[in-house]
């Protein structure tokens, strides 16, 4: 009796020897412990014995099943890493080769329209300037004659940070890039022709607001610059910008504690369509002055001498605006199919002949 069991053992593991796929396995597994296998025959026919051949052949039987039942698990163990490693191999890619079908990249809105404003003031002999993005409140209020008790500084609209060792005073993540300004002037004295692009940070966020966004202000200080230099720059500015030659531009008296007098700059548009430069609606797009006297003094200059204008525009607005974009959320969602609709080829940089 024990050469059936025996013959059952060899057959099983001749079997599963012979077995290199999840299918093949699982007949082996199913013809020799399954419901209708050849152990469950065995076992069924226990009842045909004495008892006392019951009690030997049912103890055999129960260790053959032991045993088969760990070798086809540890050989299906076995086929599964083989399964692996062979789909491992099927898509190994070599990162060194060069890639067998075209990848374009895309630059984002916020890269291009960043580009596209600093041309356009180059070409007007402005240059690029710098500043941390961390700073103190002299710079980013107190020089910009905000005072204590503006709106502007409280918690709520500002992000607070820690004060340096050995100082009193919070430090803020900048709110504006103006004082980008302060420190060319303390650095540089005037004349100054400038733009400062980069984040800046305030406790809002909403379908047109978010806590961090880009900005673009600039500043112009030298001798005999009027009102007249400023909306000139500007008007120059948003016209090539839009590539709308005619482009209705309106100057509005507003108020800000750094420029006197202060101004809002809006364009045309129509409210039905979006069209920039159609119907006969505005729409705000930056705010601009003269700048303040007591602003020129607190860097050292002379605000009998040197007289300027300084503006500022948020980066997201002017790309919202140009390309159609509804929602300022999905700046920042890093979404390829998003920037593949709305990116630039980075074969095609910005130049001036697509604003004239």
């Amino acid at each position: 009796m024990a050469n059936d069991l025996e013959t059952l053992k060899r057959e099983t593991l001749s079997a599963l020897t012979a077995a290199h796929t999840q299918v093949e396995w699982d007949a082996v597994r199913v013809s020799t412990l399954g419901r209708s296998g050849k152990l469950t025959a065995l076992l069924r026919q226990l009842g045909s014995f004495s008892p006392q051949e019951r009690k030997e052949r049912g103890q055999s039987l129960n260790r053959l099943r032991d045993e088969l039942t760990a070798l086809i698990e540890e050989r299906g163990k076995e086929i599964e890493e083989e399964a692996l490693q062979q789909r491992l191999q099927q898509e190994r890619v070599d990162v060194t080769q060069p890639p067998t079908v075209p990848v374009q990249g895309k630059i984002h809105p916020i890269s291009r329209t960043i580009e596209e404003i600093t041309t356009i003031f180059s070409a007007m002999n402005f240059r690029v300037a710098e500043g941390p993005d961390v700073e103190t409140q002299w710079h980013n209020f107190s020089a910009l004659n905000t005072p204590a008790h503006h709106p502007a500084r409280t918690e709520q609209d500002t992000f607070y940070l820690p004060p340096e060792a050995g100082k009193e005073e919070a430090r803020v993540l900048r709110t504006q890039t103006s004082g980008v300004q302060i420190r060319t002037m303390l650095d540089d004295g005037a004349p100054v022709r400038i733009i400062a692009p980069g984040r800046t940070y305030r406790a809002d966020h909403d379908a047109t607001h978010s806590p961090m966004f880009h900005q673009c202000e600039g500043l112009v200080v030298e001798e005999g610059i009027t009102l007249g230099h400023l909306k000139g720059c500007l008007i120059e500015f948003l016209r090539v910008f839009f590539n709308k030659p005619e482009l209705p531009v309106r100057f509005r008296a507003s108020y800000f504690p750094f420029t006197e007098p202060s101004m809002e700059i809006d364009i045309g548009w129509s409210k039905t369509s979006g069209e920039i430069g159609a119907g006969a609606d505005w729409l705000e797009v930056l705010g601009a002055g003269m700048v303040h006297p007591r602003v020129l003094a607190n860097c050292g200059l002379d605000p009998q001498r040197w007289q300027g204008f300084a503006f500022g525009m948020g980066v997201e607005r002017l790309a919202m605006l140009k390309n159609g974009i509804p929602d300022l959320r999905s700046f920042y969602e890093s979404d390829l199919r998003w920037l593949r609709h709305y990116g630039f080829s980075a074969l095609s940089p910005a130049t001036l002949t697509e604003g004239f």
